[in-house]
């Protein structure tokens, strides 16, 4: 059976990072060394599956009211030897055996499309756990929390995080992440990569590094009006229009480097404040950028403005709306990974060990996600088309991956067609016009 088939590949990347797990701890030629009640498979196993319940509610059912269960204080004792990288490991092995499972693309076969965006997630801690790095103070509150910057990219045919990078309150940095993420990103053989993110990574140097390896970008930007990249370029009178942009930057306003440029090209003068990885500032050096500026109407008098360097016989304007639109999903994705796998409710203290839970959040992500994608469902006359329902996917992921061979005999694809919610693609929402801070919700006083 294929859930039978996913869970075997998650235990097999678990068991393939545990071989080796002394590059994962802290104190290789002593931790995960003897034989105890939890070992390093076991605590990944626990996390993964870990709902939001307390800790000790989850490891009750963990392991099955098992009399002879270990103490919250050994489970925090074994996890405080593992890194948060061991985690990591699992997640991106996970990611690479299931690529056998991926169906063909809905957007484009020759293309894999990457969403890029980010999310703060904020715990409860204390200058004991956490130092100053994680601390900020939202708004004009004199009471600060404790918070992390998630930035993740998100593949829209497969809807799972194929990447991730994890920053401090005060290290964060969504363009210099992208930058990280675009370096170190597999791309998929025979398929050429769009990354698509929003008008917070819109700069020269993410489209430099995403030509630098030979693939493709598509950022929102700021109107012609506002002070953007876009800002005091000739375009047409036309409201819609699809242009050509040639752009060279330059570090120094030496008049030898401004005089060698072509007459048809903009000039941008990249100042010492402005990331840009390719021209050390103050050198003579000059960098080219070609790129589309494509303008469409989404309303009757609210027009958008993308950046992209996608061919325009392959990707017209209409298409370039479609594909942007299409971002939205990982909106979505963060509002599940929340609210529904449990990453708003974190288990602990140590940025250590909300690092540990963020990668196994994302892991149980993409193990339900895999699950929905495998599971076929049947076509009828309806007024609506269906689809599995993710929070009660979620549950029934989270408990099937549990140590327990009683469990295997479950027929979860079975249990999946049976959980359906109507799609209502038509259905919008004004945006609500509150605070985007929410504080954190501390796991002791949740309900069992």
């Amino acid at each position: 059976m294929i859930h039978q088939q996913i869970k075997d590949l998650f235990f097999s990347s678990v068991d393939s990072v545990v071989s080796d797990i002394s590059k994962y701890t802290f104190h290789p030629d002593s931790d995960f060394q003897r034989s105890r009640k939890i070992p390093a498979n076991k605590i990944i196993s626990f996390l993964v599956s870990q709902g939001s319940s307390s800790t000790r509610t989850e490891m009750l059912d963990f392991w099955n009211l098992d009399s002879h269960i270990p103490t919250a204080s050994a489970l925090n004792q074994q996890r405080a030897k593992l890194k948060p990288e061991a985690l990591e490991a699992v997640f991106h092995h996970f990611n690479s055996s299931t690529t056998q499972l991926q169906a063909a693309s809905v957007l484009d076969a020759n293309y894999c499309f990457q969403a890029v965006d980010g999310s703060d997630l904020t715990y409860f801690s204390t200058t004991k756990f956490s130092s100053q790095d994680f601390f900020f103070s939202p708004g004009h509150s004199i009471n600060g929390v404790y918070s992390m910057h998630l930035n993740a990219l998100y593949d829209l045919d497969t809807h799972t995080y194929t990447d991730a990078l994890i920053q401090s309150a005060h290290c964060k940095n969504e363009y210099r992440a992208f930058c990280d993420l675009v370096d170190r990103h597999n791309v998929t053989a025979g398929k050429n990569t769009v990354y698509i993110g929003d008008r917070g990574y819109c700069s020269y140097n993410n489209m430099a590094h995403v030509i630098k390896q030979g693939q493709y970008f598509l950022f929102r930007t700021k109107g012609i009006n506002s002070k953007g990249m876009i800002h005091k370029f000739d375009f047409p009178k036309e409201s819609s229009f699809d242009i050509d942009v040639n752009v060279t930057l330059v570090r120094s306003h030496s008049k030898k480097v401004l005089s060698g440029i072509p007459a048809d090209r903009y000039i941008r003068f990249i100042d010492h404040n402005t990331a840009f990885d390719y021209i050390k500032y103050g050198s003579y050096g000059t960098y080219e950028l070609s790129f589309r500026v494509v303008c469409f109407p989404i309303s009757e008098s609210t027009y958008e403005y993308i950046v992209t360097n996608l061919p325009r016989d392959e990707f017209p304007a209409e298409r370039i709306k479609i594909l942007y639109n299409a971002r939205w999903s990982i909106e979505s994705s963060f509002r599940k990974l929340k609210y529904t796998i449990g990453l708003s409710n974190f288990h602990a203290y140590k940025p250590n060990f909300i690092k540990q839970e963020i990668w196994a959040k994302l892991l149980a992500y993409n193990i339900t996600e895999t699950m929905i994608n495998q599971t076929v469902l049947e076509e009828h006359q309806t007024k609506h088309k269906y689809k599995v329902n993710f929070t009660l996917a979620a549950h029934i992921c989270r408990v099937f991956l549990r140590l327990t061979t009683e469990k295997d005999q479950y027929d979860v694809m079975s249990l999946l067609k049976r959980e359906l919610i109507p799609i209502r693609n038509d259905r919008q929402y004004s945006r609500l016009q509150t605070a985007h801070f929410r504080r954190p919700r501390y796991f002791i006083y949740r309900a069992a």
